[in-house]
């Protein structure tokens, strides 16, 4: 059974009424992980922009907006979302239209959360509905139960397993006045990671680092502090070979293909791997003693995208990012093990409270983090 709630009053009536457990969904296209329910709950038609004031530098959207509608509003007066929010359609091959709700629910955020934080760091309010069907809100008329919880951080990246949102409330940015981005030929990952952490480390205020074929090392904002910075970091990584630039519209396409894995959109098997940048060369080297794959560094080293023809290596990843404190998730492939990383025992028993708490009868994709 299929439910298209088209409001949050019918969503909360339908969540009351609801016999079975649900696959929550909105624009579908961010089919990571699988849901042991048969009956699916669309969020799409809970959709519009319900204020936006660009001089407060603040948005409110009900769940179900496109995001491509939403980046449209912005860039009309020249702002942005600023932790530029992945296209998983590129990588996965799924249809369908990202919304808002679905980027706030799996906390997507890009490569420029390295300098300004992630998707949650930006969300200001949430509304949702719980598994008794009541319409939680982030202040304001809170519910009793929830009094003391920071919704908005609990429903970013909780992928539907806590309630179905309906509303998003966040903080847009200016759009800076140039973008350039240092490019470095170097293919080495130790290399890489070294020079990635030499440029996050100056004060010249880079907003992206990354490796994909080349080191990329973004610069962003008013023209002449651009180029101050630019010539400066080009002088701080000189020991690292030859350097190109590229400006405008050729540093953008670059940092869009670094943020939707494009160079991996045909591979069979892709893992997501995210572990501080001092394990990462570490975590490669003892990979491909017992693996094949292709990697892509984002984060300066903390976030590496694995792409392999086997299924093994992603059990290898969460092994090792729960000896090292990291997070692995199997976002592309026929998985037969859980997609998400196992959580240690402590978090286990916390993330089991609030589901008690806010999904008593474990409607929402139920076992979602513990299957894949």
């Amino acid at each position: 059974m299929e439910f298209h709630p088209k409001s949050e009053a019918e969503l909360a009536e339908v969540v009351a009424g609801l016999q079975a457990p649900v696959r929550v969904q909105s624009g579908g296209t961010r089919a990571v992980g699988s849901v042991v329910a048969n009956d699916v709950l669309h969020l799409g038609g809970i959709a519009g922009v319900v204020d936006y004031e660009p001089g407060a530098l603040t948005l409110v959207a009900k769940a179900g907006t496109p995001l491509v509608e939403i980046e449209a509003m912005l860039a009309a007066e020249k702002q942005r979302l600023s932790f530029e929010p992945m296209d998983h359609r590129v990588l996965l091959g799924t249809k369908g239209e990202p919304t808002i709700g679905g980027v706030v629910a799996a906390n997507v955020s890009g490569p420029r959360r390295i300098s300004v934080g992630a998707c949650r760091d930006f969300a200001l309010g949430v509304r949702f509905v719980d598994g008794m069907g009541r319409v939680v809100k982030n202040g304001g008329r809170v519910m009793k139960n929830v009094t003391g919880y920071d919704l908005v951080k609990l429903m970013a990246g909780s992928r539907g397993t806590l309630g179905a949102m309906s509303e998003v409330s966040l903080k847009v940015m200016p759009v800076p006045e140039v973008e350039t981005t240092l490019v470095l030929h170097v293919t080495d990952a130790a290399q890489a990671v070294e020079a990635m952490s030499a440029a996050l480390g100056s004060p010249y205020e880079v907003t992206g680092a990354a490796q994909s074929g080349a080191v990329y090392l973004r610069l962003e904002g008013f023209a002449p502090s651009v180029a101050y910075r630019l010539e400066e970091l080009e002088n701080l990584l000189g020991r690292f070979g030859e350097m190109e630039r590229l400006v405008a519209a050729a540093s953008a396409k670059v940092w869009t293909d670094i943020r939707d894995v494009r160079a991996f959109a045909e591979q069979d098997f892709v893992t997501r791997v995210s572990l501080r940048p001092s394990d990462m060369s570490a975590f490669l080297a003892a990979a491909q003693a017992e693996h094949s794959f292709d990697a892509m560094l984002d984060w300066g080293g903390g976030l590496a995208w694995l792409a392999t023809d086997k299924e093994s290596l992603g059990g290898f990843a969460q092994s090792f990012c729960a000896a090292n404190g990291g997070h692995a998730t199997r976002v592309k492939g026929a998985f037969e093990a859980c997609a998400f990383q196992p959580e240690a025992a402590g978090v286990a028993r916390l993330s089991y409270g609030l589901r008690q708490r806010f999904d008593p009868k474990g409607l929402f994709n139920p076992e979602l983090m513990a299957r894949g």
